[in-house]
């Protein structure tokens, strides 16, 4: 079935305005991006639920969300287990009795920037693959039948990212593969809910314009065994590394703050986006470029 602009099956734009006593989860939610979600959200009256692998900085950013007087719990979780991110599903739906906006937020990063495709092992895909990707399709299958099931307005956010999601940096062959996938299936769950007339809508979030100033560069910290080699690289990604993967982007390397993302965020679905991204000259004209190459049958060229 092809879902077009003219089939009777498309809705009319949803536009969640009344957040106050509705529920928000967030992966990843116990810094950077995620936090500043939970920040927002909290901001408009909702009950937050705030999910992380990392228990000692989930229970700091519990304890200010109740201290700052939000109705807030905290789930450790690990999105790559599908049991980790029901047991997720299970508590927030237990505590609250329905959720109404689920962030499908948490990814990492790996030190790939200086490494060619086929250097990279098998442990570095799965574990990239498992949180950035794997993660998203966990948190769908977990939450959104039950979230059909309550038959109220909802949303489904997944970041992406411009890298992969808009246009590859060829220093970052797993991450922006891995958002790739993550933009592609996003918009795959678009049409679905479209075509079932659903009340929840998908939506895309690109952090951005620059890179966000998040933890991300120590991503390797939460690396879980199963994912490990024996001879593992450097432990941490430095801002040169990044500098590195950023081939072509501004000179100055100019950072966003993740607050902003989350500004961007609750903006996007308040005015019923599905693609919610931040954007500058720079990078549209590298999407169209990108975009004129495939209508175009003409090869890709380098960034820069």
């Amino acid at each position: 079935m092809v879902v077009t602009a003219d089939t009777d099956i498309l809705l009319e734009t949803q536009k969640m305005n009344d957040f106050k006593g509705k529920t928000a989860v967030v992966t990843g939610g116990a810094s950077g991006i995620g936090r500043c979600l939970c920040d927002v959200f909290a901001r408009e009256g909702m009950n937050i639920v705030v999910a992380d692998i990392e228990e000692k900085v989930l229970d700091v950013a519990v304890s200010e969300l109740i201290a700052a007087g939000v109705n807030a719990i905290g789930v450790v979780t690990d999105v790559t287990e599908p049991k980790s991110v029901l047991a997720l599903a299970d508590k927030a739906f237990e505590v609250y009795g329905n959720v109404h906006i689920l962030c499908n937020n948490a990814g990492v990063g790996i030190k790939e920037a200086a490494r060619r495709i086929w250097t990279l092992t098998p442990n570095d895909w799965q574990w990239g693959y498992s949180v950035n990707v794997m993660g998203a399709v966990n948190g769908i299958s977990a939450f959104v039948p039950r979230m059909l099931e309550n038959g109220e307005e909802g949303h489904v956010v997944n970041t992406t990212s411009g890298n992969g999601g808009c246009y590859p940096f060829p220093t970052t062959p797993i991450y922006a593969s891995s958002k790739a996938a993550v933009t592609s299936l996003t918009e795959v769950l678009h049409y679905q809910f479209l075509m079932d007339a659903a009340s929840i809508q998908a939506h895309l979030l690109y952090p951005g314009p620059h890179l966000v100033n998040t933890q991300i560069l120590a991503s390797q910290r939460n690396r879980q065994e199963a994912f490990k080699d024996d001879d593992e690289v450097e432990d941490y990604l430095s801002m040169e590394d990044l500098k590195k993967a950023s081939v072509g982007q501004d000179v100055e390397f100019k950072l966003t703050e993740p607050a902003e993302v989350a500004e961007s965020c609750i903006e996007g679905i308040r005015n019923g986006q599905f693609w919610i991204r931040p954007y500058i000259d720079e990078h549209q004209e590298k999407i169209k470029a990108r975009c004129e190459s495939l209508l175009n049958n003409t090869n890709p060229i380098l960034a820069g």
